[in-house]
Parts: C-alpha cells; sequence; structure tokens
C-alpha cells in the first residue's frame, strides 16, 4: 500500500549530516498549566468627594479625567437659609448692642446717684448684673454668627487625595443633601484585581507568580492577596504589578494564572526549525550520526531564562536533540 506525503515525513527518519552542535538529552519534565481570565486594573483609593452642606450646587470646576490635589476646591454648595440666619444675627447683635449702650448708661448714672446718696447698693447692683446679662447674650448671639459663617464655609466640596476623576455624577444646579458625593477621586496608584473561579482557588496562593498580557507587551506580576469570601462561584485576588500604567481605570487585562502542572517534554528553542508549515528538530544517534525528525509542537515558555518549546509528540525520553540547523 502506498503511503502518502505526509505520513512518510511524520514517520520516517530522514539522515542528514552531522555538525558541531550543542546537545539537549530529552527528559520529561513538569510543565505548568496556565489558566486564562480577565484581571481588572483599579485605582488603589477609590474616595468620594462629598458635600458637606445641603444645598444648590454653583460652582463644579472638575470632570472625567482631571487631576486633582488633595484639598483642592472641586466644587461650591451654597445654601441661601444661611445667608438669611447670619442676617438675623446680625440684626439681633445690633439690637442687643443698643440695649448694652443704654444699660450702660444708666449704669454709670446709677453710680453718680449712689455716690450722692440718692440711689442703694441693691438697685446699682441690679444695673450691673443687667449690664452683665446683655453682654453674654451678645457674645452668645456672635457664636451662634460663627456657627452659621463656619457652615457656609462648608459648602466648599474638597478633593480628598491626590488622584484621576473617575466620576462626576453631578452637575451645576443641581440640589444636593449633606455627605451626598459630588465627584469620585481615584488615587495611590493602580493594581490588578482578579475575579478567579472557584475550582481553581486552592491552587492559588499569596506570592504566586503570575503572566499578563496587555497593551502588546506580556509581563510578570505576584498575587498580592486572595480574599477569603467567595461571590458568584468566583475568588477576589489582587495582584501586584510593578510599574503599572493606564489611562483608564478598570480597563479589563488578560491574566494567566497557575493552576497546577502535567508532565511534558520541552527543548531549546533554536532547536526547532519550520519548513512548509511543518516543525523539525534535529536528533544525535547512537553513532554520532544525526538525523532530521518532525515533531507537533506547543507552547513557548522560559525555563531559567531560556526560550523553550513544549513538544507534544515525536520526542519520547532518551533522545538527544541537537541545536541548530543549516
Amino acid at each position: 500500500m502506498k503511503q502518502s506525503f505526509f505520513g512518510a515525513l511524520c514517520l520516517a527518519v530522514i539522515p542528514c549530516i552531522a555538525f558541531p552542535a550543542d546537545l539537549h538529552p530529552v527528559q520529561v519534565s513538569s510543565i505548568p498549566e496556565w489558566k486564562a481570565v480577565f484581571g481588572q486594573i483599579e485605582a488603589r483609593d477609590q474616595v468620594a468627594a462629598r458635600s458637606r452642606l445641603g444645598g444648590t450646587i454653583t460652582e463644579l470646576t472638575v470632570s472625567e479625567g482631571d487631576t486633582v490635589t488633595s484639598g483642592q476646591q472641586i466644587g461650591l454648595v451654597e445654601d441661601e437659609k444661611l445667608l438669611f440666619q447670619i442676617q438675623t444675627f446680625n440684626g439681633r447683635i445690633e439690637a442687643q448692642t443698643a440695649q448694652l449702650d443704654n444699660a450702660r448708661a444708666e449704669l454709670k448714672r446709677g453710680e453718680e446717684l449712689f455716690q450722692r446718696g440718692v440711689m442703694s447698693s441693691q438697685q446699682v447692683d441690679l444695673l450691673r448684673t443687667n449690664v452683665n446679662v446683655l453682654e453674654n447674650q451678645i457674645a452668645a448671639t456672635r457664636a451662634e454668627k460663627q456657627v452659621m459663617e463656619q457652615r457656609s464655609l462648608e459648602g466648599a466640596v474638597l478633593a480628598p487625595v491626590d488622584g484621576v476623576v473617575l466620576r462626576v455624577p453631578l452637575t451645576a444646579g443641581s440640589v444636593v443633601l449633606p455627605g451626598e458625593e459630588v465627584a469620585r477621586i481615584g488615587g495611590g496608584g493602580l493594581f490588578l484585581r482578579l475575579s478567579v473561579p472557584e475550582r481553581h482557588a486552592a491552587l492559588l496562593g499569596d506570592g504566586d507568580e503570575i503572566r499578563i498580557e496587555w497593551d502588546g507587551r506580556s509581563f510578570a506580576g505576584r498575587i498580592a492577596k486572595l480574599y477569603p469570601e467567595i461571590q458568584n462561584g468566583r475568588v477576589t485576588a489582587d495582584v501586584e504589578v510593578a510599574d503599572l500604567q493606564s489611562r483608564f481605570v478598570n480597563a479589563r487585562v488578560l491574566v494567566r494564572l497557575p493552576v497546577g502542572e502535567k508532565p511534558g517534554i520541552l527543548v531549546p528553542e533554536a532547536a526547532v526549525a519550520s519548513r512548509r508549515g511543518l516543525d523539525f528538530v534535529r536528533l544525535q544517534l547512537d553513532g554520532a550520526e544525526t538525523v532530521e525528525r518532525t515533531v507537533v509542537t506547543g507552547r513557548r515558555l522560559e525555563r531559567d531564562g531560556e526560550p523553550m518549546i513544549e513538544v507534544l509528540s515525536g520526542l519520547s525520553q532518551g533522545n538527544v536533540v541537537v541545536t541548530g540547523h543549516e
């Protein structure tokens, strides 16, 4: 029976001319299995800039994407009732001041009459007490006025942290209640948060290395924290990534997690050559002769800093792979 060209090519051992090269004995080793999930870039601190005063927003100086500093005024809330109350206190202070001036004048006349023997000391004490009462009333009214003035100053909405404005749910002219969110600020840098299926959670631990593929780059990170609560069949994990930069918060990133190991064969990437859609490796036989054999390759990964390729079929333990090709 005739054999197809592809079958003959895959099964036959093609003799080749030997040449000096590095030898790599084939051994079955453990290869990590990776699970692809999506992570989300989040701000470390997401703090709401809230209104401390109920009223109407008369000024709003930021929008989504703006950079702010801690303590920066980003909005202003005004309550017209406070202005009316302050005016009321001003009127009370003026009336009490007029009463105090009159009481002091009466006290002065009473002291003069007391010296002449016309007025008793008891009557003078009553006039002096009246002066003290009015002075205390004015001090209390001024204190209440300061409270109202301080409340009016609390209408300034301040940024709680350095960062970027993530959300501004209100606009100028909106009516807000005390404690209502005017803007949300993201600060403290960025980190990566994962949502991992619970069947893989037992295989993960703090400090495990993960692979991240994002923005055309591939880099590594480490699991910083695994949360104990399972929500909707998933476990939340935080990942530390050095120099993580992004214009967008909550951007999704492809992440590969180590969820186990399997036996497999790895050969140096330099030992594999591709021609006409097929992959070949060069083997050394017992007589120092080299032959070329077709293989089926899998993933590319690194082992001790050296690029390697997983061989799914075509090699077995005991073969000696020769690196380099003509």
